[in-house]
């Protein structure tokens, strides 16, 4: 038994390569909401247009997903092969290395093709990440370690709108971001040379002869209802965030303009802060009212601050940002919830691939999703109130959802 668990010095720089990974990670899925109109505005030059510029958001918006959907699952398949800190390593430098090479485009469409590509790292961090943390760390701490995992990401977001405060991004300076975005292709070097494995991934695969790959396993009849209330709960919080709450952005950066230059770096500070207080306390919530009586109420939550951002305030207003604030919290509730609940919901030696497919299935319908989002917003002559506003709907889905969702209360991640 004993051969099953980390020292605690391990375990602590598990934690710690992990969260850090997961920071960066934020730092990529902000990235482009708070620079994507400088960027088209740099690089489209006069054929720029304010509905130009959303649509814009849109493509480079689906493009990550897509790519975090097919990373996602492909990056959580090889964690359960050759082990959980290879294959976060390989993701980490995907979306270091990627993003950095932004700095260099000279076209709309080689950044949209870098968005992809760094997407791939993205979404494979996510399955990678929480797989090891969940079994590297005794059961008694998860909710709290969950919590911490589903936090880091939103940090990411909110150290990026911070630095955007200090160095302005414009349309004459936005290739920088980029430039430090590589930075951490350092930790995944860390990560895939230096960081202990999983003890428990280690004894799965001395213990039981793998009969099939686990990605097919997940559709075996013994896990394929899992599989499928995992992809759907996931997608709903993820399509919400995306198709959804992001448009705020882009609106704050229109209604300030030149005037305003720090005023959409302010609007993702506070919903970062919001999501990185809200998102960690997902897990203490799932804990505490059980996993799902507490989505159904961040579903009716969510799906009411969010039309209420898009309705009832707007960029400027003194009301704008605290709405803003409350919105990030409880959206992002779904994330330290997931953190917790897709780790209990498959064995071991599929957790990862498990954990991935149904965490980034829903990043190809949020795609989709942004891509129809954007059809709209054209449609309805750029406006960003009204496109948030319907596509905010999608949260309300969750309170069908959940309730076909298994109760994981009390389990272990024990086979």
């Amino acid at each position: 038994m004993n051969d099953l668990i980390l020292s605690p010095r391990a375990r602590f720089a598990v934690l710690a390569a992990v969260l850090v990974g997961l920071v960066f990670d934020g730092v990529e899925l902000g990235l482009m909401p708070i620079a994507s109109l400088s960027v088209s505005k740099s690089l489209l030059g006069a054929a720029y247009t304010p509905t130009l510029g959303g649509d814009w958001f849109a493509k480079f918006t689906a493009a990550l997903m897509l790519g975090a959907a097919i990373g996602g699952i492909a990056l959580g398949n090889l964690g359960d092969r050759i082990g959980r800190t290879r294959a976060m390593g390989v993701s980490v430098l995907f979306y270091s290395v990627f993003a950095g090479l932004g700095a260099f485009v000279k076209t709309q469409e080689q950044m949209l093709a870098l968005r992809f590509l760094v997407g791939l790292g993205v979404g494979g961090m996510w399955p990678n990440g929480v797989a090891l943390v969940s079994e590297c760390w005794p059961n008694a701490s998860r909710p709290v370690v969950a919590g911490v995992m589903g936090a880091g990401l939103n940090a990411g977001i909110l150290l990026l709108s911070q630095l955007a405060r200090i160095w302005t991004i414009s349309p004459d300076s936005w290739r920088w971001i980029f430039k430090l975005a590589a930075v951490p292709a350092v930790l995944g070097l860390i990560v895939l040379f230096a960081l202990p494995e999983s003890p428990k991934w280690l004894a799965s695969r001395g213990a039981v002869k793998q009969t099939m790959p686990p990605l097919r396993e997940l559709f075996q009849p013994q896990l394929v209802r899992l599989t499928l209330v995992g992809i759907l709960i996931s997608s709903i919080p993820m399509i919400g965030a995306w198709a959804a709450s992001k448009w705020m952005i882009p609106w704050a950066d229109k209604v300030g303009g030149s005037a305003h230059v720090g005023y959409k770096a302010a609007t993702q500070g506070w919903w970062a802060l919001g999501a990185t207080l809200g998102s960690f306390a997902g897990a203490q919530v799932a804990s505490w009212l059980g996993r799902r009586v507490s989505y159904f109420l961040i579903s009716i939550g969510a799906t009411a601050l969010t039309v209420a951002m898009f309705q009832f305030t707007a960029p400027l207003q003194a009301s704008f940002h605290p709405v803003v604030f409350a919105q990030g919290f409880v959206a992002t509730l779904f994330f330290g919830w997931l953190a917790l609940y897709l780790p209990e919901l498959f064995p071991t030696r599929v957790r990862a691939t498990g954990s991935g497919l149904a965490y980034n299935s829903g990043r190809f319908a949020t795609a989709a999703g942004v891509m129809v989002a954007g059809m709209l917003f054209t449609a309805l002559g750029g406006d960003y109130a009204k496109v948030g506003a319907l596509c905010a709907l999608i949260y309300a889905l969750g309170m069908v959802a959940i309730w076909w969702a298994p109760d994981t209360g009390g389990r272990t991640l024990d086979d």
